[in-house]
């Protein structure tokens, strides 16, 4: 039997240091349970709450995107430096390892192609199914202003009442039609009210005058699109403005894999969002690292997860 008298001399309970209770600094979520917050941790890094997340959940209305038509080959070697990767199960479980230890972003809205109207959405995931596959967060797609606005509300909500049961926080995708304009005026409405309706975080687009705004006005974070290819200055321009107004960091997904050096390229987006590098200067990164031919190598069996 231990002695119980030398347990109880070797105790230590620290009486001169008064506990404390560290606050979560990324933005509107103190009040949140312990694993909303661990999870948002894992997403948003501690340092500086701010994210690079890679996007890859294109197939689930547009098919085999050009850059996306083998994730295993082209999106594995870009995992490790990426913050989170937004995905869709059925993606997730065919091509990528395991091993990774990255948070995920699951795609859990869908139910129309490219073919038809793109706001006529419905859940797609079971939570059970999120939590099976061990998802970091949710991600649905809500359309203000068009067709099936009020569905498409309908399934944030009840997507985030879903997340709440289970801890896993939800990223509501501003979805904006051909016939909406992507102004100031429109992106503070649409992201305010997906926070309004308990989105954890908002992925929008960046507008050119009135972003800050937009971001103050929402109470959670806001990651911004990275939308169509540009020129890799361009895109790298767009997210230091972003990140310089108030967005917590960006999710990117043509602007990277669709890039001819995409590892390369991921790395230039890195130094702008968690290193507040110069658009100028993370171009030369980009160059530097593509012409010594970092940028482009394809995914092996050996390549570092982690």
């Amino acid at each position: 039997m231990p002695d119980a008298d030398d347990i109880l001399e070797r105790k230590n309970f620290y009486l001169e240091v008064p506990q404390t209770s560290k606050a979560f600094a990324l933005k509107g979520s103190n009040a949140l349970d312990w694993g909303m917050k661990n999870r948002l941790a894992r997403i948003f890094l501690p340092d500086d709450c701010r994210t690079v997340m890679l996007a890859v959940d294109h197939g689930y209305f547009q098919g085999p995107t050009t850059g996306l038509e083998r994730i295993d080959v082209t999106i594995c070697p870009l995992i490790p430096y990426a913050d989170a990767l937004m995905i869709t199960r059925g993606a997730l479980r065919s091509t990528i390892p395991p091993e990774i230890t990255k948070p995920v972003v699951l795609r859990s809205s869908g139910g129309q192609s490219i073919l038809k109207e793109l706001s006529n959405e419905r859940i797609a995931v079971d939570i059970e199914d999120a939590v099976r596959v061990n998802a970091s967060a949710l991600a649905v797609q809500v359309y203000i202003g068009g067709v099936h606005e009020h569905e498409s509300i309908g399934n944030l909500v009840e997507i985030v009442n879903a997340g709440n049961r289970h801890g896993i926080p939800t990223m509501a995708v501003t979805g904006v039609g051909k016939e909406l304009a992507r102004d100031a005026k429109y992106l503070g409405l649409a992201t305010r009210i997906c926070a309004e309706l308990g989105a954890n975080f908002v992925k929008t687009y960046y507008c050119e005058k009135g972003f800050a705004a937009v971001a103050a006005g929402c109470p959670v974070p806001l990651v911004i699109a990275g939308g169509k290819k540009l020129p890799e200055i361009d895109a790298l321009r767009m997210a230091y403005r972003a990140v310089s107004e108030g967005a917590a960091g960006v999710d990117m997904g043509r602007n990277i894999f669709q890039c001819d050096a995409p590892k390369a390229m991921i790395q230039a987006v890195r130094a702008v969002v968690h290193e507040n590098e110069t658009p100028e200067r993370a171009y030369d990164l980009y160059l530097s690292l593509k012409s010594a031919g970092e940028g482009s190598e394809l995914c092996t069996a050996k390549t570092q997860l982690r």
